[in-house]
């Protein structure tokens, strides 16, 4: 009888599993597909480039707000019920957004997408952890990080091949089906938990919220609006700092803050937090960058960019599968040790890119560095909430969540700032050498004409400068991040071994 109820429980937990994965898979995907689809969204919606922004900003604003707002919101409905409302929220947001006719209704679907999407990360880990027994949580973080970290690498790609061949309204409707059979499976296999009495805290989430969203507004306008020369951001930033701080304050003396000041005691959870952060930055980062290096500079186009760019989630899926396993023989803290050290020896490689690179190598080096963070992910999710209490699990999973996704605004738009500012400088420095007085340059202006007039070979010659230089501002950022990772390495040692 023991064996055909062990037999039982792993089969419920496989099911559990494969119900919370097309969850998980559905909303990750989702943070990076649309991203492709927005130039042809723009001429369908008749939308200027800072317009059709708000599809994208709308979206974050709103999942990084209601993110806190899931553990108060299961302790309230129960976990189940808020996972059944989170899928089915998401799906017909989905829906409507593949269906919107004008950039209004576009803006507000995305945004009501982000508020039931916000919950679904970390409602499946907290599912995942709570469905698996302690010495089987290296294997379920695993198959969790899998659609975490594989989902927003494959996104460019699937969306590429969904806009090119079909119509960019595709990028929202293929979450349908996943969708419904996520639900099913939720209905049927996931058990309820109890509800708590727990009062809301709304002083400290309108805190928080302000915060959160003020960051995220900043993060995400502050390019097009040059940063701090705009009003804007120099509002938005005080407001971030201001109510994150009030908040401390708040969590610190209030009888039943929104977030309890015992969620941040334990060490490993806090340094969990710092350690994701940095993977946000570098996942997310070299995400938004290779994109336009590829297809800006080296002229590749979208299919061929999603292609180079598909074995980073290949080499991610491979070492997740591999690490759960190894899990069970191996300290958590030298596999991420490892990760963190491959990661840095792809970025130092992508620091030595040209614009005549081989696809082969820019393949090997996305390989090296999926690898790398596979090796990091499921480990750090594991050790992280290892030694929590079961009360503040869904919590922390949150904050989690949240981290990693304000890490990656965070990355983006601090290394899309630097590569642009590094481009404007080194343009100004290689053009002091480009003068008439220089041999080659006066040869090309005393051609017999191949190149054009004078002036054609003007624009040529600037054209080519302007490439060379955002060339290096990328190749800057790519070796800004490898010296980051690898300085993050000795803070391993602060881990508790759980």
């Amino acid at each position: 009888m023991n064996g055909q109820a062990s037999r039982s429980g792993a089969a419920n937990r496989g099911l559990i599993t494969v119900s919370i994965m097309l969850a998980t898979i559905m909303q990750a995907v989702d943070t990076t597909i649309a991203n492709v689809a927005l130039p042809h969204m723009q001429g369908s919606m008749s939308a200027t480039s800072e317009q059709i922004a708000w599809v994208l900003t709308s979206y974050i604003v709103a999942a990084a707000i209601m993110t806190p707002m899931t553990g108060f919101l299961a302790a309230r409905m129960g976990r189940k019920k808020l996972f059944v409302t989170a899928v089915v929220g998401f799906t017909v947001t989905s829906m409507l957004c593949g269906v919107a006719t004008s950039l209004e209704e576009m803006v507000l679907f995305r945004l009501l997408q982000g508020v039931f999407g916000a919950g679904l990360v970390p409602l499946s880990q907290s599912v995942l952890l709570d469905t698996y027994p302690k010495e089987k949580h290296g294997s379920a973080m695993a198959m969790w990080g899998v659609g975490v970290m594989v989902g927003p690498i494959l996104g460019p790609t699937l969306g590429g091949y969904l806009t090119e061949y079909y119509n960019w309204r595709w990028v929202f409707l293929i979450n349908l089906p996943f969708g419904v059979l996520a639900l099913i499976g939720i209905l049927m296999f996931v058990e309820e938990t109890g509800k708590e009495p727990r009062r809301f805290d709304m002083f400290g989430f309108a805190l928080l919220s302000l915060a959160i969203g003020s960051l995220q507004l900043m993060l995400d306008r502050g390019q097009s609006l040059d940063w701090f020369s705009s009003s804007e951001i120099i509002i938005e930033s005080l407001v971030a700092a201001v109510c994150l701080y009030m908040f401390i304050a708040h969590m610190i003396t209030a009888k039943e803050p929104f977030l309890e000041p015992g969620l941040f005691k334990d060490r490993n959870l806090v340094l969990g937090l710092v350690f994701i952060f940095i993977v946000g930055i570098v996942l997310l980062a070299t995400l938004a960058l290779l994109p336009p290096f590829l297809q800006n500079l080296m002229g590749f186009p979208v299919i061929t960019t999603g292609e180079v760019l598909a074995p980073r989630g290949v080499g991610s899926m491979l070492a997740m599968i591999v690490v759960g396993r190894l899990l069970n023989f191996v300290d958590a803290r030298l596999l991420i040790g490892i990760g963190l050290t491959l990661v840095s020896v792809s970025l130092f490689q992508m620091a030595q890119f040209n614009l005549e690179i081989s696809p082969w190598a820019l393949v090997q080096t996305g390989l090296i560095q999926g690898v790398g963070l596979g090796l990091v992910f499921v480990p750090l999710s594991t050790i992280t909430f290892s030694t929590l209490a079961t009360r503040y699990r869904t919590d922390g999973t949150s904050m989690f969540s949240l981290i990693r996704n304000i890490g990656s605004s965070i990355g983006i738009s601090v290394m899309v700032a630097l590569a642009t500012r590094s481009t404007q400088t080194n343009h100004a420095v290689l053009g002091e050498q480009l003068t008439p007085y220089r041999d080659p340059v006066q040869r090309l202006l005393e051609g017999d004409g191949d190149l054009g007039s004078t002036d054609q070979v003007l624009a040529i010659l600037n054209g080519e400068l302007s490439r060379q230089a955002a060339a290096i501002g990328y190749l800057n950022d790519f070796q800004l991040m490898a010296w980051m990772t690898l300085l993050t390495i000795p803070m391993l040692l602060l881990f508790r071994k759980p």
